[in-house]
């Protein structure tokens, strides 16, 4: 999954780790490269290094403070 036009940006991701496990999580992407994207947990307040070929899906997080009226 194409995940550059995120960069910068937080996000809800579907991830499919090695074992096959699922997981979902918030992350904030920071960067994308060859197949590698570097992103931080926003649960875990860690930086991660995730594989772009095991996101099976993302979608934006609602902006905080934002008013939708």
């Amino acid at each position: 999954m194409d995940v550059t036009k995120y960069i910068s940006r937080e996000i809800m991701m579907i991830y499919e780790d090695q074992q096959g496990n699922f997981t979902q999580r918030p992350v904030k992407v920071i960067a994308v490269t060859d197949n590698k994207v570097s992103a931080y947990d926003l649960s875990k307040h860690a930086p991660r290094s995730l594989h772009a070929d095991r996101i099976l899906a993302c979608r934006p997080l609602p902006m905080q403070g934002r008013d939708i009226s």
